[in-house]
């Protein structure tokens, strides 16, 4: 008879240990080691009906990919739905991720697809409402609103879909397992059956996730290593602009975006982003300075606006939106002792258009060329943008994707491009105001 052990277990990562500890020594999370004792039993060994081959001779089969009727969306996926795929989409509260996903069965079903849509937050008649609005009715789009697991798995087997959408996984709660819709156990055990399902069936599966406060995908993480593809949907609710990510995806790339814009009617594809991040003023002006952004694999225009303005304050404010506040104090403090801008004594605003969030260093140079443009009060060519990192020395590092950044600069009309070639961030302010009009603040020259 095998001796039974005590074992303790993370609930959130699987994270294991003999004795009871308050912090998982995995993934760091407080009160989520709990017993889990199991008698200890030796597997015997058993003869394999198949005997494993070499990799050379194994046929490479291309995985199959249908598209889904959204460009964007299929783009992010690699090419389209693969079948039997388990594809899990996060976002933050009232993002539009039942939107994008209504939107998506709505195009499934017009190409010939049976799709199941599972509402466990909403009703179906919430669910037409919306489908309505969005001119999202289609007689092969099913509507179900259900919370237990053995229903949708009854549901499934009366409709016999070829797509199913599950809004959300952690609303919806089974019999056999102990909990409440939304814990650990109950998501761990939907989350598995459904994928199981999805393997068995054949039938592509797309899960709704919740996130937690800091952003990550609500549950334990062992839902995002059971699935095949974890998308993120993010966006902010005070702007149209969507933006879809992959995290993880077994059947393509992982750094490809997708491009959304929220309106009245619905979600709407946004194939060329790169007037969406630009202001539309025909008139040069200060503080101003356009950067080409790398978002996945398309390189998008971005415009960054400075403002800077005197202040008798003993510590001044700085304000960003858009961009990293540390990285904009490093900046100010680069141009202050490498470039002599003595900005100790002025309240600094920088922001971006469009609500987008630049975060690679490649935007460096844009955010300091339009701080000094707006400290000197000088307006830059509409026809010049700028790519760099900037060092703590002052000098301007290459960025990734530089052919790319510059080829989508030529092709928007930008006929200069101040890079790394211009060495220090001194050359880079004097090759920019070579240019430029209205001085009004005297400051050295460069």
């Amino acid at each position: 008879m095998a001796r039974p052990t005590t074992t303790f277990r993370c609930t959130e990562c699987g994270w294991s240990s003999i004795k009871w500890v308050g912090r998982c020594g995995e993934c760091q999370q407080w009160g989520t080691v709990v017993d889990t004792s199991e008698p200890t039993v030796r597997v015997a060994a058993v003869r394999p009906s198949t005997q494993a081959r070499s990799i050379t001779e194994i046929g490479a089969e291309a995985v199959a990919h249908w598209p889904s009727g959204i460009a964007e969306f299929d783009r992010v996926l690699g090419g389209g739905i693969v079948p039997g795929a388990a594809i899990l989409l996060s976002g933050e509260p009232g993002v539009g991720k039942s939107t994008l996903l209504l939107e998506v069965a709505s195009r499934a079903a017009s190409e010939g697809q049976r799709v199941l849509y599972v509402s466990a937050e909403e009703s179906v008649s919430q669910v037409r409402l919306r489908a309505e609005r969005t001119r999202a009715l289609h007689p092969e789009l099913y509507l179900a609103a259900e919370t237990d697991l053995a229903t949708i798995l009854g549901q499934i087997d009366q409709v016999q879909p070829q797509l199913v959408i599950v809004d959300s996984v952690q609303t919806v709660s089974s019999s056999l397992t102990e909990g409440l819709a939304g814990g650990p156990s109950q998501v761990r055990e939907v989350a598995s059956t459904l994928i199981r399902v999805s393997k068995d069936r054949n039938l592509p599966v797309l899960l709704v996730g919740h996130v937690t406060k800091d952003g990550t995908i609500a549950g334990p993480r062992l839902l995002e290593h059971l699935v095949d593809v974890v998308l993120q949907f993010e966006g902010d609710r005070q702007t149209a602009l969507r933006f879809v990510r992959a995290h993880k995806n077994r059947f393509g790339p992982t750094d490809e975006v997708g491009c959304f814009e929220m309106t009245g009617d619905g979600i709407a594809e946004v194939a060329d982003p790169s007037g969406l991040f630009l202001s539309r003023a025909r008139t040069p002006t200060s503080g101003t300075c356009v950067t080409i952004a790398v978002e996945g694999r398309r390189a998008l225009p971005v415009e960054v606006q400075a403002l800077i303005v005197k202040t008798q304050a003993p510590q001044p404010r700085r304000v960003v939106n858009g961009v990293d506040s540390s990285r904009v104090a490093m900046l100010l403090a680069v141009l202050e002792r490498r470039a002599g801008l003595p900005l100790s004594g002025f309240d600094v605003y920088v922001s971006t258009v469009g609500g987008i969030r630049l975060v690679e260093p490649g935007a460096d140079l844009a955010i300091a060329l339009a701080i000094a443009g707006a400290f000197r009060d000088k307006a830059f060519p509409v026809t010049q943008a700028a790519v760099g990192e900037i060092s703590l020395a002052g000098e301007i590092r290459p960025v990734a994707s530089a052919k790319q950044r510059a080829a989508e600069a030529r092709r928007l009309g930008f006929a200069t491009l101040i890079d790394s070639q211009a060495v220090h961030l001194r050359e880079a302010l004097r090759l920019a105001f070579a240019g430029s009009t209205v001085e009004k603040v005297d400051v050295p020259d460069f």
